[in-house]
């Protein structure tokens, strides 16, 4: 059975769910940043996943990339699944600008973290959600 890792759920807000994959919302104001988690029991590596969920997983990626490019107006989109920290296999997707304070030099640990406001706790994953119900998104 499924189980949100503990550390992804604390650090994220929820945007919703694709077919296979739960969509996240870093809770980092500092980037533009969403997170894939395939819906998979102990899945750690894309290897792990059957040649189906792998392809899923590539097209759900692409997907949320090419959504945040465009609503964020990206300069170039950061993906990448590490799992150094927590384990559970998750996809990072970043919207990068040659003005963020990390260009061009990755994001982790650069900064403390920045959490959304009250009113944009709500407002940004109900957006983003809406963005991707036309793509199989569900709640």
């Amino acid at each position: 059975m499924f189980a949100l890792d503990p550390q992804l759920s604390s650090d994220t807000l929820l945007v919703g769910d694709l077919p296979l994959s739960r969509v996240l919302l870093m809770d980092d104001k500092n980037f533009p940043w969403l997170i894939l988690v395939p819906r998979v029991e102990n899945a750690v590596e894309i290897f792990q996943l059957s040649a189906a969920q792998q392809s899923e997983l590539a097209i759900e990626s692409a997907l949320i990339a090419a959504t945040m490019s465009r609503y964020f107006g990206a300069e170039k989109m950061n993906v990448a699944a590490l799992g150094n920290v927590v384990a559970q296999l998750h996809v990072h997707h970043i919207a990068r600008f040659k003005t963020d304070a990390c260009w061009p030099k990755p994001v982790w640990g650069a900064l403390a973290p920045l959490a959304y406001s009250g009113a944009e706790r709500t407002s940004l994953p109900a957006a983003l959600a809406e963005l991707l119900v036309p793509s199989g998104l569900r709640f």
